[in-house]
């Protein structure tokens, strides 16, 4: 009875481990994810107007496909 216990007790511990050792994982890629991040450069004025071009233009195609005027 003695053994069987113990032998739970060291599955258990073996399952624990190996659960910390994957959120320890985890962890490390999020904030290896969040360096990456850093590095993008910030967007310019000149990005932002393009990518409020790039909107309105698709607004314009949907209006067509959709059959309204615009």
């Amino acid at each position: 009875m003695g053994l069987v216990g113990l032998a739970g007790i060291g599955v258990l511990t073996a399952g624990a481990l190996r659960g910390w050792r994957g959120w320890l994982e985890l962890k490390r890629l999020e904030l290896q994810a969040r360096t990456s991040d850093a590095d993008l450069p910030a967007p310019t004025m000149s990005s932002r107007i393009e990518l409020a071009d790039l909107k309105e233009r698709i607004r314009k195609l949907e209006a067509i496909a959709a059959g309204v005027d615009i």
